[in-house]
């Protein structure tokens, strides 16, 4: 089992400094485009299923599998290493409170707050500009938050 280099409880410690808001922004874009890519191949897979038709708007379960699908994506990297391929491409790590891996309870209410600072036009996500801490709205409610992550070679001497 990895352990992770952040600790918060001993005074002393190497802190790691939270993302800016182009750099949340940044890796919000580079996972959409990998999602997007996911989600296609999700609508391949289920094609058959639908006798290789395009799915109605009367048909409730395709959204629901997509909305499911992307669950999946998003709580899977968290759960296992904290970083999606976009946040590793823009160096964030999302930790726990301790500074440990995020539980798959707190994934799964990061997903859902996440949503919601979407639904509010995008203002969760903009708090971070105003949060003495950088935190957005998910980073609050589901208590994981995001760290910019030096080069790893550099990260090994902290």
């Amino acid at each position: 089992m990895q352990t992770d280099n952040i600790n918060h409880s001993k005074p002393g410690a190497e802190q790691l400094s939270a993302p800016g808001f182009l750099r949340r922004i940044g890796a919000v874009i580079y996972d959409a485009l990998l999602l997007l890519a996911v989600l296609f191949f999700a609508t391949a897979i289920a094609l058959p299923f639908n006798a290789g038709l395009a799915f109605a708007s009367e048909q409730y379960y395709f959204p629901l599998y997509l909305f499911c699908v992307t669950y999946c994506f998003y709580a899977w990297f968290w759960t296992h290493g904290g970083q999606t391929l976009g946040m590793r491409a823009w160096k964030i790590r999302l930790v726990g409170p301790a500074g440990g891996r995020v539980s798959w309870r707190q994934a799964t209410l990061r997903f859902f707050a996440a949503l919601l600072s979407w639904s509010c036009l995008g203002l969760g996500f903009f708090w971070c500009l105003f949060d003495a801490k950088k935190r957005c709205w998910h980073d609050l409610l589901s208590k994981s938050y995001l760290h910019f992550v030096p080069d790893e070679k550099n990260s090994r001497l902290l």
